[in-house]
């Protein structure tokens, strides 16, 4: 069973006039709407219990206050080789408190090395710690691409590491903001997709825009989430029976053109909250808009699930259904949904047909009959 904390669907898309973590404008007086966020990095050498700093961008007064907060962790055992922790620290520079991601890569040891090993402590810091939790398979990925750059020597530091240690925040939370800028309004026809499950091809553009969209469509999908029959059809099966064609983004244009595009009712309601987040520059406020969606495209799949058990042994159920698809604006895409995962119920994937037959109607119908 799906879960969510999503109350409702205008709590849902208006996050960014609730949340002061995402979004700290001032009340009550002229702000400016677009949000800079101040990044950090530092990178230290962890020797037994010594901590030596190779390279960081904070403030000379503020890297010593990280470094003793980076001793205490590693002293209490709470950083884990691989695996990031992020929290909030208190630190002189402009923000004072500030999310730190912390993320320790071990150095593969020898016969002759004592247990407490060797490695590099890894920090990323900038906006918030709930906003960088949201982010946090992204930062750890990132950091992952540094382990084979690391070296005790660090010859390295000013060609390669320090580059990349510089780019966390571009390469690892940017990159939803970046789709949204570029698509602006015709980020339904990406939603759409992602909830569709058809394949989006991006052309005429570079390598960066092209993974920044795929990644999009990653976080915004709901792949995975989706409890299939393994004995029967697959999600996938489900939607390539419908014989989808790819959403095509031609990036000769400015501003993009898109081909064979296909939206809802569902998906264009959240075109207004995502341009606001965009115009905040506020990728954090972005991610938990995105997140927001998913919720609700979670909670309405959830009370179908539930109505259509209800619908085995009422006909008013059933009706209640019916009117519950028509009204969600996302009625195709979470029958579909429900079809891949009631495969094996041979009542539920008959009511399934019923509901998709009056979709199907209520879509032909004239606008005044309906």
């Amino acid at each position: 069973m799906f879960t969510s904390q999503t109350s409702s669907f205008q709590d849902s898309i208006d996050v960014e006039e609730k949340d002061t973590d995402y979004d700290n404008e001032e009340i009550g007086g002229i702000s400016p709407r677009i949000q800079q966020i101040n990044c950090y990095y530092s990178i230290y050498f962890y020797q037994s219990t010594s901590l030596t700093l190779l390279d960081s961008s904070l403030p000379p007064e503020a890297e010593p206050q990280l470094r003793c907060y980076i001793s205490r962790r590693l002293s209490k055992g709470a950083l884990l080789g691989g695996m990031g922790n992020i929290a909030t620290v208190e630190l002189s520079i402009p923000e004072q408190s500030v999310g730190c991601y912390c993320c320790l890569l071990e150095q593969e040891s020898s016969p002759d090395q004592s247990e407490d090993g060797n490695g590099w402590v890894v920090c990323f810091l900038g906006g918030s710690e709930k906003g960088l939790n949201l982010f946090r398979l992204d930062l750890d990925k990132y950091v992952q691409g540094l382990q084979n750059s690391l070296s005790p020597e660090m010859e390295n530091l000013e060609s390669e590491v320090r580059p990349y240690l510089s780019r966390w925040y571009e390469e690892s939370v940017m990159h939803i903001h970046r789709v949204v800028q570029l698509v602006q309004g015709d980020v339904c026809f990406l939603l759409h997709a992602a909830l569709s499950h058809i394949l989006v091809v991006v052309d005429d553009s570079d390598e960066r825009t092209k993974t920044d969209v795929a990644r999009f469509i990653k976080a915004a999908s709901l792949q995975g989430l989706v409890q299939e029959d393994p004995t029967t059809a697959t999600l996938s099966k489900a939607m390539s029976e419908e014989a989808p064609t790819d959403l095509v983004i031609d990036c000769s244009t400015s501003p993009p053109t898109f081909s064979n595009t296909v939206s809802n009712r569902f998906c264009e309601d959240w075109i207004q909250a995502f341009l606001n987040g965009s115009e905040r520059c506020n990728p954090f406020l972005l991610r938990q808009i995105l997140e927001n969606f998913k919720l609700k495209a979670i909670q309405d799949m959830n009370n179908l699930k539930r109505f259509i058990r209800q619908a085995e042994m009422s006909h008013y159920a059933l009706f209640r259904c019916g009117q519950f698809l028509r009204g969600c604006g996302n009625g195709e895409i979470l029958l579909q949904n429900a079809r891949a995962e009631h495969s094996g119920l041979p009542e539920a994937c008959g009511i399934i047909r019923v509901l998709e037959e009056f979709l199907s109607e209520q879509a032909m119908a004239p606008a005044e009959v309906r």
